[in-house]
């Protein structure tokens, strides 16, 4: 048996529109926890309304922000699974199979990066990611759409040997001049050494390990620690309106490299969409956030 590319269509198109009518489990227990802890009164009140915001969207069926962002795919693809057809093009027709149908309307927020040309179509979308999973017999998708307010404040900057202060440092700077544009409490994804490009890949998907899951290793789950710490010491809070909850995580990966140590810091918004799920060989489906 074989993964279709109508099965393929579907998920990805039903991943993306499920990502914007809701927040994944984990980051609702973030934002609990955080009005819990929170000593600012006005960012309380702010936390309350994002929650009620969240639940409201999710059991009408609305979207939580009209920014709806861009559709970005990661898929780990199993060495034991099988295709009937292409997989890049069925992420391609399920994404314009969407906008056609959905509701309410997305706004074109797809955009020529040279003549700036706004649409629903373009060059290299959707944004898809693929690796390999060893001795899986399934594809393994994650959506996680790039909206305006997390997507325009990443950064990346190319160290030689940088010791942990230069590191944590710049990732503290990089947080300062995005202030509350990123619509916090947010969720910070660090990827540090590899490549240029690789850094940037391990701070997206750092971005989508679930709150309160600290990295395995104790050097950097200790960093991590002391970036959240530093982080909510910078006072912007609840978008912008003061306290002690400017991130509800911070997630730190990394790889070995050379002399030169690449660090790229990403943002996601306190809605922190992330929806994921499995197609099996049989063409099963399996939900998994």
């Amino acid at each position: 048996m074989a993964i279709t590319p109508e099965i393929i269509k579907q998920v990805t198109a039903q991943l993306y529109d499920r990502s914007l009518r809701g927040i994944p489990t984990d980051t609702m227990r973030g934002l609990e926890l955080a009005d819990r802890n929170e000593s600012n009164e006005t960012a309380r009140h702010t936390l309350k309304i994002m929650m009620q915001s969240a639940q409201a969207a999710y059991e009408g069926g609305h979207f939580i922000c009209s920014d709806a962002g861009i559709p970005v795919f990661f898929i780990r693809v199993g060495t034991q699974a099988n295709f009937s057809g292409n997989v890049r093009q069925a992420i391609t027709e399920g994404f314009a199979d969407l906008v056609k149908t959905i509701h309410p309307p997305l706004l074109p927020h797809v955009t020529h990066p040279l003549t700036l040309e706004r649409g629903y179509e373009g060059k290299g979308m959707p944004i898809v990611t693929f690796d390999l999973l060893d001795d899986a017999d399934y594809i393994d998708i994650t959506c996680s759409p790039k909206a305006l307010g997390s997507g325009r404040w990443a950064a990346l900057e190319i160290f030689s040997f940088p010791d942990l202060d230069t590191i944590e440092a710049y990732v503290l700077d990089v947080v300062i001049r995005a202030g509350s544009q990123p619509c916090p409490p947010v969720v910070i994804g660090v990827g540090i050494g590899g490549t240029f490009d690789y850094a940037a890949k391990m701070a997206k998907e750092a971005t989508l390990r679930p709150i309160g899951e600290s990295h395995p290793e104790p050097l950097v789950a200790s960093i991590e620690k002391r970036l959240l710490n530093a982080i909510n010491q910078t006072g912007f809070g609840p978008m912008g309106t003061g306290g002690d909850n400017t991130a509800m995580s911070v997630h730190v990966n990394y790889a070995a490299g050379h002399g030169f140590t690449p660090v790229a810091v990403a943002f996601n918004c306190w809605i922190n969409r992330r929806t994921r799920a499995r197609i099996f060989n049989d063409c099963s489906v399996e939900i998994l956030e």
